[in-house]
């Protein structure tokens, strides 16, 4: 268990990485991952904790939760979080999204929307997330947060789940 783990979060820093180095000018050949790479800033999260809107007694609410973001210059984000899901099942979610800083003079305040892909409900819990094909369903994730030059802090919802507390560092 703890193996598998491990490998995973090696695989999604190994793309992350990826992803960031990309040395392709975007300018110029109007490539998505390009300059707007360089320069960005890293966001690493861990979650506090999750409220869920229908408690039951078998929900985890510390989701040992670990996530590495890469924020391009531009806003854009790529990301990949490995967790324990609702039921304590190993889990991990790889997505792509945008930040937002919706008001002029309130600039700690963001917003962030990410879509990708996540695995980990199995078994008797496959039915818990909807679109679930052998354990990866595509899911998208709101969130709401404040973030001043070195932390950030979010409140994401987790669809008709509930909501999950994150705080991180940015460098």
């Amino acid at each position: 268990m703890r193996h598998s783990r491990l490998r995973s979060i090696s695989c999604f820093l190994f793309l992350l990485g990826s992803f960031a180095m990309s040395g392709a000018d975007a300018e110029e050949g109007g490539q998505w991952l390009g300059s707007q790479w360089l320069g960005g800033q890293w966001l690493l999260q861990t979650g506090l904790y999750t409220v869920h809107w229908d408690p039951d007694p078998g929900h985890v609410h510390n989701p040992k939760m670990l996530n590495l973001e890469y924020q391009r210059t531009d806003r854009w984000l790529v990301g990949a979080a490995v967790f324990d899901n609702s039921f304590g099942q190993p889990s991990q979610y790889v997505y792509f999204g945008k930040l937002w800083r919706p008001f002029e003079s309130h600039q700690l305040v963001h917003t962030k929307l990410t879509g990708g892909l996540m695995h980990g409900y199995k078994d008797e819990y496959q039915s818990k997330i909807p679109l679930n094909s052998n354990g990866i369903a595509p899911v998208l994730v709101p969130a709401i947060g404040l973030s001043g030059k070195h932390v950030s802090g979010e409140v994401a919802i987790l669809g008709t789940a509930g909501v999950t507390f994150t705080i991180g560092v940015l460098f």
